[in-house]
């Protein structure tokens, strides 16, 4: 038997599992069978002796007949989507397929897949002559992202008595992704935002020497003072200076995923709201010509197709969206105390946008964030309130040690941060009007801040 398109075999079980195979009508026939042996010994009855015989021998029969059968069943199992985004469905087809001679017989078709996915799909294929096909279908679905394995599917084979039951299992196990739910975000600008980000059109003087030069063929219309008479010489034919090269905007999406700043769990989690939020962010800002990167707060970067940490936006942002989708169904928390790390790996160099979703600051770690802040052209915080999420009917205080939301947004925006509060129920594409509307500029930054591209959209 065959799975997946691949020819291989299923697993065999020995003499030992057949009889452990044994339904509750084989093991009934059994016993009687040998109580009534035991009883033509005793009573010296040769007829009972023949009787139980026969009770004895009708499920030992099929153990061997059933054991000694060789189907050979092909299958395959296709997932229609294989990524799928929380709370979205997806279709798990199966196909089986009688590839030998012979006739089956009753078939039981059941698919392993984990309890979050829903119960575990059983089917019953009636007999199936030789090479015909069988198709079932099912559904999964589930709230919590993450890597699900399906599989293996397993074949449950009877006799015709109902005596014994063996189940042969197929070696293939396909994975189902459950990326974040995307939310789509209006194309407005950034409070706060530098000019020169926006939509990819920045570019940058390649002037610094006669080693940054990259010269190029000569076009018609070009301006004779931009000849380049060392590399015309070289060449044999006009060269002119490359003096301007396009440099793609940039963007970093910092998720702040430590234990101490997230609390609960489940699919209407603070964490789950912020991971959503980053996805939505990221994908938004990609479809835009952005180059996006994503940073946790243990400073990993997620290596994107360029090398640099980064994903590509423009003609690859759906592959490049993809990519980061993946990564995000199966990030976690961490057990970083702090967002230090995160702030050695932006200082190294200017990280254009940077679009922020933190949990719990105290002060610390909102000074840190202030720095963090200073290596950006415009910066964008969403603070979650964890303290609104943990509120049951009859509210709660804050835990010990907590600063309410309020003054965790006032810290960042006093550091510069467009900062807004996210509670349970809010929309990130309310929140990310908001932030273009400067409710939440901090001092000194009007909210109007001039800016002649934008972030997600064209120039205003």
């Amino acid at each position: 038997m065959s799975e997946g398109g691949g020819e291989g075999t299923a697993e065999h079980s020995g003499l030992r599992a057949a009889l452990g195979g044994l339904t509750t009508r084989g093991r009934s026939f059994l016993a009687a069978g040998l109580a009534a042996v035991a009883c033509s010994y005793l009573l010296g009855q040769p007829d009972l002796l023949r009787v139980g015989l026969l009770l004895a021998a009708l499920p030992l029969v099929c153990v061997l007949v059933l054991h000694r059968t060789r189907y050979r069943v092909a299958g395959s199992r296709t997932l229609s989507p294989a990524r799928v985004p929380a709370a979205a469905e997806s279709r798990v087809r199966l196909r089986m397929e009688n590839v030998s001679r012979l006739p089956t017989g009753v078939l039981m078709l059941q698919d392993r897949v984990p309890y979050v996915l829903g119960p575990r799909p059983r089917f019953v294929l009636d007999r199936v002559e030789p090479g015909g096909r069988r198709e079932v279908s099912y559904r999964v679905r589930a709230d919590l992202r993450g890597r699900y394995p399906l599989g293996p599917l397993q074949l449950r084979l009877t006799d015709p008595f109902g005596m014994c039951e063996l189940t042969r299992s197929f070696s293939t196990v396909d994975t189902l992704t459950v990326v974040p739910r995307v939310e789509p975000l209006p194309p407005v600008r950034l409070a706060g935002e530098a000019a020169g980000y926006g939509d990819g059109r920045r570019r940058s003087l390649a002037l610094a020497g006669e080693d940054d030069l990259i010269p190029r063929d000569y076009r018609h219309g070009d301006d004779l003072r931009r000849v380049h008479w060392r590399s015309t010489a070289r060449h044999g034919e006009l060269m002119v200076r490359r003096e301007e090269q396009p440099q793609k905007a940039r963007c970093t999406v910092l998720l702040d995923t430590r234990a101490v700043a997230h609390q609960g769990a489940g699919p209407d989690s603070p964490f789950e709201w912020a991971v959503a939020g980053a996805a939505s962010a990221a994908v938004h800002l990609l479809e835009r010509g952005f180059s996006v990167r994503l940073l946790t707060d243990t400073g990993t970067s997620v290596p994107g197709p360029d090398g640099a940490g980064g994903f590509a936006g423009g003609a690859e942002s759906a592959d490049a969206a993809g990519l980061l989708l993946d990564t995000l169904a199966v990030v976690d928390h961490s057990e970083a105390e702090g967002l230090s790390a995160a702030y050695d790996a932006v200082r190294g160099g200017d990280e254009g946008v940077l679009i922020a979703f933190f949990g719990d600051l105290d002060e610390e770690q909102a000074a840190v964030a202030g720095r963090i802040r200073q290596r950006c052209g415009a910066a964008v915080a969403f603070v979650l309130d964890g303290d609104a999420w943990a509120r049951g009917p009859g509210g709660i205080g804050f835990a010990a040690g907590q600063v309410p939301v309020a003054e965790r947004v006032q810290l960042l925006r006093r550091a510069g941060w467009t900062a807004l509060p996210v509670t349970p129920g809010d929309a990130l594409a309310d929140l990310w009007r908001a932030a273009a509307d400067g409710a939440g500029a901090g001092p000194g930054r009007p909210a109007d801040a001039s800016a002649p591209e934008t972030v997600g959209g064209g120039r205003s």
